[in-house]
């Protein structure tokens, strides 16, 4: 039983962009702990390139965010900046995009808030700290994971909260890869569970994780919560992060044919209601860079890690058709799954790319059996790419068919797919000898996660795209919680050097579970 069948059974803030020069700004005076704004939820830094990140956080009252950078930890020689209010309209979260830093550097970043109403009152600062990547090779370590808090498990203080995120910081990557369901907006969190042989899990509650998402603050609250611990917090203040979604953001395995007329847990039944107030709380809530004005809540997104590294973020939710039977013998919107525009944009950027590795981050997998229940008829219907048939390319799989093809065609070698999404851990083997195409290039894609959540799988294999399971660790019962053990994150290292990349599958203890080096073409 895979965790989308144990469900169904169980029933911008306004980004600032501010060049790293000084700027002048009124003295501020600290006043007592009375009357001092505070940053409840820490500071997040996402979406670092070599001249630019966007700095996040939070105020817990009306304050404008003043933040200082420095390459010095003692703030030697600081810029400082003013940036924008933090009011209730964006849930007092505010950001800064940092522009003009030098590559190839540490940078520490001191963020505090200005009181609104006491003048110039300001917060205890928070420090952060991250890399800028520069055009010299040099060592590439970055993690990544998904599925945070879900099927019910969330900050259990006699655990120790979200451990994972601590072993995560602990090997000091260059960054983290989110690879979606941010939240579980779907899941409710209860004080009490009990778990495997007969124990408890504790969690903290909030009002708004109390029951399913389904208002703006709820939504809001979802992330609020997940900041609440103390792992998370000091994570995020030391890795920069790249985030995408999928499912829980809204609502589990959403789609144009989500129907939620028999779910009693909802009151509000549009998917569309939901899917705008969990758009608006995700933008709100991920350190990610806009896109630009015209494409505001655009997530796929291509970053540069210097000449080992290319990474390119994509977005399987947004522009999907509705979950089906999935065997669409032609290309049309009923098939779409990244859709035509992304799909060109992926093939051009991977063409440009300069970098040994391009990394393809996507928040569902290609060979997976993924079902979202059963049609009127009787008829699987499907929330991922495979449609279970083991045969030609039909539904969402012509797109990744043609991708291939596309990557063969153009001569991109190097390409590696990372993704998380079914709640445990594998490496997967594509190769044309064992496909229904025969006009690709063999690659990896590895699985991994999940953070703080239910374990489920391991979910059955579509043979269309030649997929060899090499490696897997799952639990032997479905939804096994944290207390188990089986939280997975993956782990990638690039040698300067040779060249080659290392993926490592890792346990919540860092004990390194699979291994496969790569040596690129």
């Amino acid at each position: 039983m895979d965790r989308r069948r144990f469900l169904q059974s169980s029933l911008a803030g306004s980004a600032l962009a501010l060049p790293a020069t000084r700027l002048l700004a009124a003295p501020a005076i600290v006043g007592s702990d009375a009357v001092r704004p505070t940053l409840p939820s820490g500071i997040q830094i996402g979406d670092v390139t070599a001249n630019r990140a966007l700095i996040w956080t939070r105020a817990d009252r009306t304050a404008r965010m003043i933040l200082e950078w420095d390459t010095s930890e003692r703030f030697a020689n600081p810029r400082r900046m003013v940036g924008p209010w933090a009011t209730e309209a964006t849930d007092f979260t505010s950001r800064v995009d940092l522009s003009g830093l030098p590559a190839g550097q540490q940078h520490f970043v001191r963020v505090s808030y200005q009181d609104a109403g006491t003048g110039r009152t300001l917060s205890e600062p928070v420090v952060g700290r991250f890399f800028t990547p520069g055009i010299v090779a040099r060592p590439v370590r970055f993690v990544w994971s998904g599925d945070t808090a879900g099927q019910g498990y969330g900050i259990n203080p006699e655990w120790g909260g979200m451990r994972i995120y601590e072993t995560m910081r602990q090997q000091h990557p260059d960054f983290f890869m989110h690879c979606g369901d941010t939240i579980y907006a779907d899941g409710p969190i209860e004080a009490e569970r009990k778990v495997e042989e007969g124990r408890i899990w504790r969690n903290l509650v909030t009002e708004e994780v109390s029951k399913v998402a389904e208002t703006l603050n709820e939504f809001r609250g979802r992330y609020r919560y997940n900041m609440m611990d103390a792992n998370v917090r000091r994570f995020a203040s030391e890795v920069p992060q790249i985030w995408q979604w999928d499912d829980h953001e809204v609502t589990n395995n959403w789609s144009d044919s989500k129907d939620l007329s028999g779910d009693k847990r909802y009151q509000e039944k549009n998917v569309g209601v939901l899917q705008a107030r969990a758009t608006r709380a995700f933008l709100e809530y991920a350190p990610l860079r806009p896109a630009d004005a015209s494409e505001p809540e655009r997530i796929y997104r291509q970053f540069s890690h210097g000449p080992l590294l290319d990474v390119f973020v994509v977005d399987m939710r947004s522009y999907r058709g509705p979950n089906s039977a999935n065997l669409q013998t032609s290309r049309d919107h009923d098939s779409d799954f990244m859709g035509e525009t992304q799909l060109k944009w992926l093939v051009e950027g991977l063409k440009r790319s300069k970098a040994t590795w391009k990394a393809i981050m996507a928040d569902m997998p290609i060979g997976l059996h993924v079902p979202d229940g059963k049609l009127a008829d009787g008829t699987a219907r499907w929330e991922a790419i495979a449609n279970g048939e083991d045969g030609s390319p039909k539904g969402r799989e012509q797109e990744i068919a043609w991708l291939l093809r596309e990557l063969k065609k153009q001569r991109i070698h190097n390409v590696v797919w990372f993704t998380a999404d079914v709640h445990y851990t594998a490496a997967h083997h594509y190769h044309p000898n064992r496909a229904q195409i025969g006009d690709f290039d063999p690659f990896w894609e590895f699985v991994s996660g999940p953070l703080n959540a239910g374990s489920f799988g391991p979910n059955a294999i579509d043979r269309t795209f030649g997929i060899e399971v090499v490696f897997q660790q799952a639990p032997k019962e479905p939804n096994t919680s944290p207390l188990a053990g089986l939280q997975f994150f993956g782990q990638v290292d690039i040698d300067p050097k040779s060249k080659a990349m290392t993926v490592s599958l890792k346990d919540l203890n860092n004990a390194v579970l699979f291994s496969k080096q790569l040596q690129p073409a």
